[in-house]
């Protein structure tokens, strides 16, 4: 018989720590950019053939203030026949785009980071004291066009680079909150049993062999 998992016949009342999450949305942002002038690729010589040089990139959030809230407006909008005061804001987002060039043999060449800052604006109920979060749920980029490769002594230049970068986003206004509701304490689960396995053997053939009595 299985043993049932224990119980507390007495619920209470706890108090937990939790953050309120005023409005949430998700939102999808595609840019591109076009870097010009010379780009550090270490390692790089003025020798390299770029022949059949294959191009691509990569995209990560700056790892020092990656999103900054630039300012927030109150704005008033009618919605579903009610007034309702929202929060306008002004967003910057700062990413880093590294570059990969990798030759027909093998060799692969890495660019340093080139940093990259686009500012959006958001429309969300996010009231002063409020704390806006963004998670990046898809973050990538492709290179669309590099034009001709020049190489240098730990650098690079391209005549015509534009590279796209798409952003799937979900953003969150929230605040701290104590919140109080009647639970029940979990208790453990029963710990699993454990033993070996039977040894196998491969089915008879009954009726065939060996032979059923006359």
């Amino acid at each position: 018989m299985q043993e049932l998992k224990p119980s507390h016949d007495r619920r209470e009342y706890i108090c937990i720590n939790v953050d309120k999450v005023y409005d949430w949305i998700v939102k999808e942002l595609t840019f591109d950019i076009s870097p010009t002038g010379p780009i550090r690729f270490p390692g790089i010589t003025p020798s390299v053939n770029f022949t059949g040089a294959v191009v691509t990139c990569k995209v990560t959030p700056a790892a020092h203030k990656p999103i900054v809230i630039m300012s927030r407006e109150d704005r008033t909008f009618t919605i579903g026949g009610s007034r309702v005061c929202l929060q306008h804001l002004n967003v910057q987002k700062n990413f880093n785009v590294t570059i990969i060039v990798t030759l027909p043999n093998g060799a692969v060449f890495t660019s340093e980071k080139i940093p990259v800052t686009r500012c959006e604006q958001v429309t969300l109920c996010a009231p002063n004291g409020t704390d806006v979060e963004i998670t990046y749920t898809d973050l990538d980029c492709f290179v669309c066009t590099t034009g001709t490769l020049t190489p240098g002594v730990d650098q690079i230049t391209f005549s015509a680079l534009s590279i796209t970068v798409a952003v799937c986003q979900s953003i969150q206004s929230t605040f701290p909150v104590t919140v109080e509701f009647l639970a029940n304490y979990c208790e453990p689960r029963a710990d699993l049993p454990t033993s070996c396995s039977p040894a196998g053997r491969p089915k008879q053939c009954h009726g065939l062999f060996p032979s059923p009595p006359c």
